[in-house]
């Protein structure tokens, strides 16, 4: 079998295996034999670029970022819907009709609360992807949309141009790992599955988007030459024939029965896989949603009928705080079991001090409770008139739940941190950046090797790593041995580094490794660092009042006294190996910009930062020189306006030499 062929025979079996696992949930292979497919096509693409398809499985893994989205105008328009907010203004909507059209059918389908777009195909290959804008005019996303395994790239026996319209969403499950992950790495978490959805589907880069884990139900025939229909529920039929994944839809005559249905489709809402917030209701026949047109916003075939939010009280019995891994605080209301949203809550978020001080959240109040974007229970307010008497305001503690080390208060105040060198809670995420390529650079040590290592209790600290033997990790590999001693070897050799990489690998906040650089420069050693005193520390340049205090709170923490002897008995280097005896760039600030041809960047501000002087990344008033390579853009320009000199790179070499 040639290349051509393993290629055409892997696509179909991978395509195939993604429909059945992403659309009919009906997984038939096993993950490892689809990741070992994968990696076989994959490396066939890389030798054989001339035969990937358009249809590739290889292709949602999300291609290269783009500067923008370029604007789409959609050749039928995505028009929204009119909401009803009442059994009652349903009743209207569908005895209006049916009085003008008797024994007319509606059909009921969940309410997506996602982000609507267009899928658009030509002699069935999907060509463009877009969405809905202002109905008349979206936004390009097509790199986003094909990281969707459910939205197929190809498709059979299609017709020469296809236009279909559906809803992007991130499911529930999705949606918590994705929340679960910020938490991890301290950033905001998102409101709602809508708002992960649409932010993942925005990012310029793909790559990004490809790992958000977002899914599509399609709704609509927009556009189909040479098809026809006489209704909606045939129309979705034809769309799962061609392997969409479609929106359940049941057609109704009988008026009563449709809104029992749409009140069941709000009390399963809590076992459905996406978020909806209401359920949509229209006209199933097309000849007729013709006569009926539409007025200058809606169609006056369909609506949209929203749930309430459901909110109901229930009593705040504890409050707990979880330490996540980057030593945030996190607050959490252990509330007494009440039913929300189909699912039994029995805790919601707190978010932060600020959030429970604004509401006055005490342990005992009666507390009214919703499901925010029907995923996340939060708190709304307190029912005062029910305070027990007694209660006291909540404070979040001051020194970790976990470890015992004092908190800190975020720069931005938002946040609480455990201020802990050892503080079992971080352990995982300080140890990863302990051994970053940054800081002590250790080869080998990744997060599965870390998290080996903590499984086993034989890593407690970063200075632990120190203490390692061959014994005791060989177990860890197959091999054994060979990649035991492999590992061994760069921790010894990381002993060596200069101290400013250990003083970024501490993980002071504040601290990064440019700073890490200009401490080691300024101090010598880590000793001298440690015994710097505030003003002295506010006296170097890049170092402000803010870190100057993390740094002192810091080398203050007896955990962080004990990491630090561990590391010193190990043997670790704890001077710099930079000694700055030529300062002929004291003072002076450069900045790089362009393509440098004699050496990289990294080389050229390991020079500046060698004679004393700062590279840095922007042009300011305050910036002394600007080095130019070949095709230097704005930077040059501004450094032009500000009367800042320009040095070619002989020039800059010139001054090195």
């Amino acid at each position: 079998m040639d290349a051509k062929e393993r290629i055409d025979e892997l696509t179909q079996l991978l395509n195939d295996a993604n429909y059945r696992y992403y659309v009919l949930d009906d997984p038939q292979m096993p993950d490892f034999e689809y990741d070992r497919l994968l990696r076989e096509l994959e490396i066939l693409e890389q030798e054989n670029p001339f035969l990937v398809r358009q249809d590739s499985p290889t292709l949602r893994v999300g291609g290269q970022a783009l500067s923008k989205f370029e604007k789409v105008t959609h050749p039928v328009p995505l028009m929204s819907l009119q909401d009803v907010f009442s059994l009652e203004e349903l009743d209207d909507f569908l005895i209006k009709i049916q009085t003008a059209y008797p024994n007319t059918a509606f059909t009921v389908e969940p309410k997506i609360d996602g982000l609507s777009v267009a899928l658009e195909y030509e002699n069935g290959i999907f060509v463009r992807g877009a969405t809905r804008g202002d109905g008349v005019v979206g936004e390009d996303v097509t790199e986003n949309l094909k990281t969707i395994p459910s939205i197929p790239m190809q498709i059979k026996n299609a017709p020469n141009r296809l236009i279909v319209r559906g809803e992007v969403y991130m499911p529930k499950k999705n949606f918590e790992k994705l929340n679960a992950r910020q938490e991890e790495d301290g950033k905001p978490l998102f409101a709602n599955p809508r708002n992960a959805a649409a932010g993942s589907l925005r990012q310029l880069d793909p790559k990004i988007a490809a790992k958000r884990g977002l899914d599509i139900l399609v709704f609509n025939v927009q556009l189909a030459d040479g098809v026809s229909f006489t209704s909606h529920t045939e129309s979705l039929e034809y769309l799962r024939r061609l392997q969409f994944k479609v929106i359940d839809s049941e057609a109704f005559t009988d008026r009563e029965k449709l809104k029992d249905k749409i009140l069941a489709i709000n009390e399963d809402r809590g076992q459905l896989a996406c978020d909806i917030d209401g359920a949509v209701v229209k006209v199933n026949t097309l000849s007729l949603r013709d006569q009926l047109g539409t007025t200058a916003k809606f169609p006056r075939w369909a609506a949209a009928y929203k749930y309430p939010p459901e909110i109901k009280p229930t009593v705040v019995e504890d409050i707990i705080v979880q330490v996540g891994r980057t030593g945030v605080l996190t607050p959490k209301a252990v509330v007494r079991p009440v039913r929300l949203a189909g699912t039994t809550v029995t805790n919601a978020t707190l978010h932060n001090q600020d959030f429970i001080s604004e509401r006055d959240i005490r342990i005992g109040d009666t507390v009214l409770i919703r499901k925010a974007g029907e995923i996340i229970p939060e708190i709304l307010e307190v029912d005062f008139s029910k305070r027990p008497v007694g209660t006291a305001a909540y404070r979040l503690p001051s020194v970790c739940p976990v470890c015992g080390a004092l908190t800190q208060r975020d720069e931005d105040g938002a946040f609480l941190r455990c201020t802990g060198a050892e503080c079992p809670a971080q352990l995982s995420r300080n140890i990863a950046h302990f051994v970053s390529r940054d800081a002590m650079d250790i080869e080998g040590l990744g997060s599965a090797i870390v998290d080996a290592l903590i499984e086993r209790d034989l890593i407690k600290s970063p200075a632990d790593i120190y203490y390692l033997d061959l014994e005791r990790i060989s177990s860890l590999w197959q091999k054994g041995d060979t990649a035991a001693k492999k590992l061994l070897a760069a921790i010894e050799e990381s002993k060596k580094q200069d101290v400013s990489r250990l003083i970024f690998a501490l993980g002071i906040r504040q601290v990064g490794a440019k700073t890490g650089k200009v401490l080691a420069s300024r101090f010598g050693s880590l000793d001298a660092l440690m015994d710097a005193s505030l003003e002295t520390l506010m006296d170097v340049p890049d170092v402000g009042s803010v870190t100057a205090q993390c740094i002192t709170q810091w080398f203050a923490q007896p955990q962080s006294q004990n990491l630090i002897e561990k590391l010193r008995l190990a043997g670790v280097n704890f001077e710099s190996l930079r000694v700055i005896s030529d300062t002929r760039f004291a003072g002076m600030t450069f900045v790089l910009t362009g393509a440098l041809s004699k050496f990289t960047r990294e080389e050229a501000t390991e020079k500046i930062e060698l004679f004393g002087g700062k590279a840095a990344g922007s042009v300011s008033k305050k910036t002394t020189y600007v080095v130019v390579g070949e095709n230097a853009g704005s930077k040059e320009r501004k450094a032009r306006e500000l009367g800042i000199p320009i040095l070619s790179e002989d020039d800059f070499l010139e001054m090195i030499n």
